[in-house]
């Protein structure tokens, strides 16, 4: 479905990804697990159309895309939904959402957008009950969700979420990733950027590690969640060092002194 093909990009003239493959099938979840400022959301925006690649091929369906608009990307079936949820706090619930079905405004009618907000509405009932509200006053989750509904409004066929665990409570995560799952049930193909690389691998079907702008190892996801080099870099699941008993006692004489000085009391 999408092929990445030596792509090379990044901001102004400093390239930030270097000669990235990726691929997607539909209906699979591919997540991209990387550290901070490793290349991610750059290569989510690559795909978008929100940056302009250097070099190398970006292709859909079999049509090359990347020399084309946001827009057209977002009509023939790609949907970006980015970091920081990027809700329009002063509009409400239904106008976020019918700026989901922008691009394709002009081949829109009426009864199909309103045959799609009741889609939503089922997979999401708190919208309906609150489509009428200004959202600036949601909750982070509340928004996350409603980001995902306005890039569903598209009808696409693959989407693109970047962090949608950012700043939720660890119950909004597990709902979040609940939903992502649901899309690929409903044949939906996913391409997840996530630094929680424990709930995005335990979720996909195969995964890609970035590390400086370059993938460094690939394959599914249940091999990379049992690989100790991904177990200790991004799963918080390092070498313990074991000390024994005399190196232990040394090792904390200065700690016991310095909490029983009057100064940190």
């Amino acid at each position: 479905m999408l092929e990445c093909r030596a792509v090379t990009a990044g901001y102004n003239r400093s390239p930030v990804l270097d000669n990235i493959d990726l691929n997607i099938d539909q209906g699979e979840i591919v997540t991209l697990v990387g550290a901070n400022g490793a290349g991610k959301s750059t290569l989510v925006k690559s795909i978008s159309g929100l940056l302009r690649i250097f070099s190398g091929e970006i292709w859909f369906e079999g049509l090359r895309i990347d020399k084309r608009s946001t827009s057209e990307r977002v009509r023939r079936g790609i949907v970006h939904v980015p970091e920081g949820r990027q809700v329009f706090a002063g509009m409400t619930v239904a106008e976020n959402l019918g700026l989901g079905a922008y691009a394709q405004r002009a081949n829109l009618k009426a009864d199909e957008r309103g045959q799609r907000l009741e889609e939503l509405f089922g997979l999401f009932p708190f919208l309906r009950e609150r489509q009428h509200d200004v959202v600036g006053n949601f909750s982070g989750g509340q928004q996350q969700i409603l980001a995902i509904a306005r890039g569903l409004m598209s009808k696409p066929r693959l989407v693109m979420l970047d962090e949608p665990s950012l700043g939720l409570s660890p119950m909004m995560v597990d709902e979040c990733f609940k939903f992502v799952q649901e899309l690929r049930e409903r044949g939906h193909a996913v391409l997840l950027s996530e630094q929680n690389a424990r709930a995005a691998l335990s979720i996909a079907d195969r995964g890609y590690v970035i590390e400086n702008g370059r993938v460094t190892l690939a394959g599914k996801a249940a091999d990379l969640l049992e690989s100790p080099e991904i177990a200790e870099r991004y799963l918080g699941v390092g070498a313990a060092v074991r000390f024994s008993a005399e190196e232990s006692a040394r090792l904390a004489k200065p700690l016991r002194a310095a909490i029983t000085r009057p100064e940190v009391q």
